[in-house]
């Protein structure tokens, strides 16, 4: 069970004429007809009694409910409000904001209509059961901002259950991304892809999700760092997740701290907040690739990163090669949808990257990944995800 969200009746000034609140005033979403509603003629057709011929036909065949309602076009943005941003745990209510933003960019960059669905926290059990109930009304689910380790678990099990793509953004639109700019990365610094020695900072959803599609894509030299340091088999304090991680990662048997792992290694990708001294820094191969992706404060901050690195991205969008979910999931969920894909597999997402990686023809240190607002993200990756499903 998650912890408690922070307490309601703790106090946040703000400025109501603060440009960020106005934009907000009365929520960032409203409800579009796509049928028009004219006269009498019109309401018998879109409601009663012509709607009733559809109903019909879809009891007697509901596959049908793709074709015939908004389902095949309307992905369902899912959270708990436990694992917020940076921000934690901070519950449903204070969740809406940003998963309406994510539905603002489903439309924008996909023309995915996406609907937040803010639910109360529970146990594993519980939180799959209530989403698997309300999935007839989607044809995806986009899971957002659940905690970890229990955001594997209901990933999984609503994959089980359902014959819709289920997709935890936090993980794998993350690695996705960071994929794609890697591949880039490597390219500018001439060094391949299954030869570079990898550390991953963090062994969340994040951190978890990277080193799967790294190691899926031929890069088997991965080491995962948590807080206590290497997560090796040798540890006796490792749970959930973690021993599945220890014994399918670090092929060279590294042990000890993040600063061990790092040392001669070629990349950093940090998604775990924290701050990683330079000495660490220091000690990684000549000109390494560092990947420091912590909102709002990077793990290294770029200053620091340029004396050591030869390519340096951040989740930021103030310094070049920003590392950010959206040029993945609104492409993903297009292809998914549109080639009635009944899951996301591994396989789409190492496309998804590899189709992002490819509209940057000429990669250089500070331009790995294309921009947000390059309109030819989104249809890329949902072809490279339609043509895998």
């Amino acid at each position: 069970m998650a912890s408690a969200p922070a307490d309601p009746a703790s106090t946040y000034d703000f400025d109501p004429a603060d440009p960020v609140f106005v934009a907000h005033e009365g929520g960032k979403l409203g409800v579009v007809a796509r049928t028009p509603l004219r006269d009498s003629s019109d309401l018998s057709v879109i409601y009663t009694p012509g709607v009733a011929q559809v109903c019909r036909a879809i009891a007697a065949d509901a596959t049908l409910s793709m074709r015939y309602t908004s389902r095949s076009n309307t992905v369902a943005v899912v959270s708990d409000g436990t694992a917020v941003l940076g921000l934690g745990n901070i519950g449903p209510e204070a969740a809406m904001p940003v998963m309406e933003g994510k539905a603002v960019l489903f439309k924008h960059f996909a023309d995915v209509d996406a609907v937040p669905v803010c639910m109360n926290s529970g146990t594993v059990e519980e939180l799959v059961d209530a989403i698997a109930r309300i999935a007839p009304t989607y044809g995806g689910i986009n899971l957002e901002d659940i905690s970890a380790p229990r955001c594997f678990e209901i990933e999984r099990k609503l994959q089980e259950r359902l014959n819709i793509p289920v997709f935890h953004d936090d993980q794998h639109g993350t690695a996705v991304v960071a994929y794609a700019a890697l591949i880039n990365a490597a390219k500018v610094t001439g060094q391949e892809l299954k030869k570079l020695r990898v550390v991953v900072g963090g062994a969340g959803a994040a951190g978890v999700a990277i080193t799967d599609i790294l190691r899926r894509s031929g890069i088997p030299d991965v080491v995962v760092c948590d807080t206590r340091g290497v997560v090796e088999p040798y540890r006796t304090d490792l749970k959930d997740h973690k021993p599945r991680l220890a014994m399918s990662t670090n092929p060279r048997g590294v042990r000890g701290t993040l600063g061990d792992a790092l040392r001669d290694a070629n990349v950093y990708i940090g998604v775990s907040g924290g701050t990683v001294p330079e000495e660490f820094i220091a000690t990684m191969a000549p000109g390494p690739i560092i990947f420091a992706l912590a909102n709002p404060d990077p793990e290294v901050h770029p200053d620091i990163a340029h004396k050591y690195a030869s390519v340096v991205a951040t989740g930021r969008s103030d310094f070049p090669n920003q590392i950010n979910n959206v040029l993945a999931f609104p492409g993903i969920f297009r292809g998914a949808l549109d080639s009635g894909a009944p899951a996301i597999t591994e396989w789409m997402k190492i496309a998804a990257a590899q189709a992002i990686a490819g509209l940057v023809e000429n990669p250089t240190a500070d331009k790995i990944v294309p921009s947000p607002f390059d309109e030819r993200v989104a249809p890329a990756v949902a072809a490279a995800v339609a043509a895998h499903a």
